[in-house]
């Protein structure tokens, strides 16, 4: 079901913040997205993190509350702006809204934050922007950078050669 909880040790919080937090992540993984939401705002309501804020907003995005998990991610930046996921997250929501326009600079943000375990993700979310606008050769040079960071990245190895057919 739910990743391995060692992948969240460099999260920011307190033990009692995140006993809520990982219980949220398991429901919201189990698709139990209004129990999710129940405790990622108890967590908030023990600490306020980057993370749980994050994850509530991805939660709301679950439902198709995009706006509403774009202001989530807003208070995670609030709180850590060097945590590089909400970033990633509201680009990420603009492109599922069809603006891909907004996302692209939220995406530069994530990869350029400090603090991202997966700055792939926003390479190959801005590969998408540049592919969408018509700018193929900036999309695969995006792709390339998120299969530099980790080759096995199946999203991205599928978009680059995607393009690299249609460009031969």
């Amino acid at each position: 079901m739910g990743k391995n909880p060692d992948m969240f040790a460099n999260y920011k919080m307190s033990a009692r913040a995140m006993k809520y937090f990982l219980l949220a992540y398991e429901q919201q993984m189990a698709g139990e997205l209004e129990a999710a939401i129940v405790n990622y705002r108890k967590s908030l309501a023990v600490e306020r993190s980057a993370e749980a804020f994050t994850f509530l907003g991805w939660t709301y995005s679950f439902q198709g509350k995009l706006a509403e998990a774009i202001a989530q991610c807003h208070n995670a930046i609030a709180v850590d702006p060097e945590f590089g996921n909400p970033y990633n997250d509201i680009g990420a929501y603009y492109l599922q809204m069809g603006k891909a326009k907004e996302a692209g600079p939220w995406l530069e943000k994530a990869k350029k934050a400090g603090r991202y375990d997966t700055p792939e993700y926003a390479c190959c979310n801005l590969g998408r922007v540049y592919e969408l606008r018509g700018l193929w050769p900036l999309a695969m040079r995006e792709y390339q950078e998120a299969l530099n960071i980790r080759e096995d990245y199946l999203p991205a190895e599928a978009a680059f050669l995607r393009l690299q057919i249609l460009l031969n």
